[in-house]
């Protein structure tokens, strides 16, 4: 109870503000969560506004909640209600801040803009999302609400002081959505990047014996939530097709919508054997050993601006095959860091057998991955927060 209703009395906090936190997982929070650890291992003062959560832990640093419901169609996610809740425009208020992030423009960033035009500081706002295919998928039986929505969001980015992006790419979607001021890139971290010692090889064989998983089956791995945007169906339609020309296993680790139509199709096209289902991996070292484990990480994604899970799975050695053209594949080059190749389940398959029979090319593109895509949270972060006193200076001329 002490996160919901008692908040610090540090002053000089960084508001890190954003509509999920622990126990909630995707790669936002994912972020969020390596923000305030490294800033806080930085004795910099960081402090998260999110909404409640009925599982929510404490942590070293402070972190006020405010009301919120489940979202029944995108379990296990919160909306915030901060009208309805009556002491947290109090505690923003009588909170001395420095700086605000918000990851997220609905209800924590809404509170975000209240504290800036408040206390009269800098805010921040990070596009993460395309927010346009999560609210279609979220009012396909109100389609009028989008637009109302999406100027919401645009207002949001307009009163930010910066706007940051993960990767150059995003910017096209930010335009297409009304923005047109200034962005800066400023990529995301890796908490894998020091979990290989020595050979990576040995490293990934020896994942695979923690894991229970045969030396010699190709092993694919998808880590995610489980909705169609993200290029499931044809994951499981090359799966499908893959049947009798290579010796492979599909893991799968995350939850969604789509999770029950998922084991209706894995019926359906009779892929059942070579189908896992895991859920959700909450224990990042089991987490780590099923990136270091897998061959092949699969992302045909068109919905994701920056994945964190392609450079996850980078740092274990495993290269993405990822869709061309696609934002998440901007970082990528062809058979040199990852691989590319068409959204068709008949081509995208074609590809994975392609890598299967030429493990030379596997292992070469697999440290090419591990080269160019890793960076670590501390180093973002240390990167970050010399960004946020700058903006700080800057603000008070």
């Amino acid at each position: 109870m002490r996160n919901f209703y008692s908040h610090p009395a540090d002053k000089g906090l960084y508001g890190i503000f954003n509509d999920s936190f622990p126990p909630i997982l995707d790669g936002v929070t994912l972020a969020v969560q390596n923000y305030v650890y490294w800033l806080d291992k930085k004795g910099l003062n960081p402090c998260v506004v999110t909404p409640w959560n009925p599982e929510s832990n404490d942590y070293p640093f402070p972190v006020m909640r405010f009301f919120s419901l489940p979202i029944r169609s995108r379990k296990p996610y919160r909306y915030g209600y901060p009208k309805l809740d009556p002491f947290i425009w109090k505690r923003l208020r009588d909170t001395d801040f420095k700086l605000l992030h918000s990851h997220c423009p609905f209800s924590s960033g809404r509170l975000a803009v209240y504290v800036k035009k408040r206390q009269n500081i800098p805010l921040i706002g990070t596009f993460h999302s395309k927010y346009r295919a999560d609210l279609e998928h979220s009012f396909q039986h109100m389609p009028w609400c989008v637009p109302i929505i999406m100027k919401r969001i645009l207002n949001f980015f307009n009163a930010c002081d910066e706007v940051w992006i993960p990767q150059a790419q995003v910017e096209e979607t930010v335009r297409e959505y009304g923005y047109k001021g200034k962005l800066t890139v400023v990529e995301n971290g890796n908490d894998f990047v020091s979990n290989i010692t020595g050979s990576i090889q040995d490293y990934k064989k020896d994942a695979k014996r923690r894991l229970g998983m045969h030396p010699d089956t190709l092993e694919l791995l998808f880590v995610g939530q489980h909705i169609w945007e993200k290029g499931i169906r044809t994951i499981l339609e090359s799966a499908a097709l893959l049947k009798g020309k290579i010796d492979f296993h599909l893991n799968f680790i995350g939850t969604g919508y789509a999770i029950e139509e998922m084991k209706e199709m894995i019926k359906k096209l009779d892929i059942e054997r070579y189908v896992t289902l895991h859920g959700v991996v909450k224990d990042r070292a089991k987490l780590s050993d099923f990136y270091a484990a897998s061959d092949l990480f699969l992302f045909p994604s068109f919905y994701d601006n920056a994945p964190l899970v392609v450079r996850e799975a980078a740092a274990m050695g495993t290269p993405s095959v990822l869709v061309e053209g696609s934002t998440a594949s901007e970082v990528v080059v062809d058979k040199v860091n990852g691989f590319l190749t068409l959204s068709d389940p008949a081509t995208f398959a074609n590809e994975v057998e392609m890598i299967a029979k030429d493990r030379k090319l596997l292992r070469e593109v697999a440290n090419g991955a591990r080269n160019s895509l890793v960076r670590s949270w501390e180093d973002v972060v240390g990167e970050v927060a010399d960004r946020y006193e700058v903006i700080i200076r800057n603000y008070k001329k």
